[in-house]
């Protein structure tokens, strides 16, 4: 009887120790996407706050995109989509069962955008959002490149390259790139639109927004302007800490950190 006792006793505890060890074998992978005319060099924001992550256990890919600094736009919206395809693909290879996507600034308006477009994504990790065409001042911004645009799509030229304005913190930069390809990033109605991307999240997406205090975005009012328009969800957060938007990153790591490990 003893044995038959101990037999049981031993069964139960493998049993209870199931849920846990499948928890514990759960592996979580992070696609981040760095800023606009940003780089995946040693110092980039992504990278570093990536290597941080990358000590806690999560997988992570820092892909250089096609709003690079090297590469300026040379695929439009929905092409991107396929390459951030392609990020979550590597990370499922080595062995993550969740995926994470997220970005710093126009990193998270990418991440929203494939977010919106597709299931089984565990959250959104939005650092400084930034890139907001259908925001009033940017609208103004590029109105009459979207314009000009327009006008060539429209006429049968959308692949004509043209010359167009891109605004950066303030800093301009002159694109030589398709009417099409500008379109698909500038349009206030096109595809990178943030408020209807972030309205189109999936139900059960967490979302953490994380923002600096000295942001631009975040002093017009990014919350009301896009984050509340997510669908509601228990783990999703509103954090701002002590920063500017290039350095959000690195100022919000350890709320960063401290959000991941509470999913």
């Amino acid at each position: 009887m003893k044995i038959i006792h101990f037999v049981l006793v031993l069964a139960l505890a493998v049993f209870a120790l199931e849920p846990a060890a499948a928890v514990a074998a759960e592996k979580t992978g992070i696609v981040l996407m760095h800023g606009k005319w940003g780089t995946t060099k040693s110092k980039s924001p992504v990278v570093v706050l990536g290597k941080a992550l990358a000590s806690k256990g999560y997988l992570i890919s820092t892909p250089e995109m096609p709003w690079s600094e090297s590469r300026l736009y040379d695929k439009d919206y929905e092409a991107t989509m396929a390459e951030i395809d392609k990020a979550v693909a590597g990370l499922k290879a080595k062995g993550a069962t969740r995926i994470i996507v997220g970005g710093h600034s126009m990193g998270a308006n990418a991440a929203f955008g494939y977010a919106a477009r597709h299931d089984g994504l565990f959250a959104v990790l939005a650092l400084a959002p930034g890139h907001v065409p259908s925001e009033k001042g940017q609208k103004k911004d590029y109105g009459m490149y979207v314009a000009t645009a327009k006008k060539m799509v429209s006429s049968g030229k959308g692949k004509t390259k043209e010359k167009f304005t891109d605004i950066n913190q303030g800093k301009k930069k002159t694109l030589n790139i398709p009417a099409e390809v500008y379109l698909s990033w500038f349009d206030p109605d096109g595809p990178a639109n943030m408020p209807n991307n972030v309205a189109s999240l999936k139900p059960g997406v967490a979302l953490l927004w994380l923002t600096g205090d000295k942001d631009g975005f975040h002093k017009r009012g990014s919350k009301g302007f896009a984050f509340n328009k997510a669908p509601a969800n228990p783990k999703s957060a509103y954090v701002v800490v002590s920063s500017g938007h290039g350095d959000a990153p690195k100022k919000g790591e350890k709320e960063i950190i401290k959000w991941l490990d509470g999913l």
